[in-house]
């Protein structure tokens, strides 16, 4: 039924809401939560004693726009994080237990690295002592991290997962910004960007 309220605004526009019950075969009353939803989303604009008109705004148009719009801060959630020191072993157990599949690696509580699935997988076929030898030596290693700040966009972080064929980034604030030292407050992974999308197209 919004579709077919927002053809005939196009049409018709400007339009009393009146006129598109009318157009409609339906009471105002009716369409009044349609109006409502329309307006909300910015897809129609309404004004007063004159009537309701098309913005040019799509839903999925809409859609993009918020996305543009989220900051990474908004959606960070907790990131996993491990010492240096810690064993390709443990590091397997945090895996499982905390269902990632990418843990950060720190040193005095700087990001210096970052594991993934496939890192691990790839440490174990090569016959790597899994119980002796220690992340530090199949991470991938500051400056080759690909990272998010908090004020970043998610459609930053979307083109960045995308772009370098990763499942997660991690969120940093500088510690010294000119020596490319950070420290790791969240992160951003695949899901999330989804769980957005699917939760703004409801919306739309």
């Amino acid at each position: 039924r919004q579709e077919m309220i927002i053809d005939i605004v196009k049409k018709n526009q400007p339009i009393t809401g009146e006129d598109i019950a009318n157009e409609l075969k339906l009471s105002r009353s009716t369409i009044r939560p349609d109006l409502s939803i329309l307006t909300m989303s910015g897809i129609l604009d309404a004004r007063p004693r004159v009537g309701y008109f098309f913005t040019g705004k799509t839903g999925f148009k809409l859609m993009s726009d918020q996305i543009a719009n989220v900051s990474i801060d908004e959606l960070k959630s907790i990131p996993i994080v491990v010492d240096e020191s810690t064993t390709i072993y443990d590091l397997i157990v945090t895996m499982f237990l905390e269902n990632v599949g990418s843990i950060y690696v720190t040193t005095d509580g700087i990001l210096s690295g970052v594991i993934s699935r496939k890192d691990v997988i790839r440490s174990a076929m090569g016959g790597t002592d899994l119980h002796l030898t220690p992340i530090g030596v199949i991470m991938t290693r500051m400056p080759n991290i690909v990272y998010v700040k908090p004020d970043d966009s998610i459609l930053s972080a979307a083109e960045k997962l995308m772009e370098h064929e990763i499942d997660s980034l991690p969120v940093v604030e500088a510690i010294d910004e000119d020596k490319k030292k950070y420290k790791v407050i969240g992160r951003i992974t695949k899901t999330t960007i989804t769980r957005l999308f699917v939760e703004l197209g409801k919306k739309t």
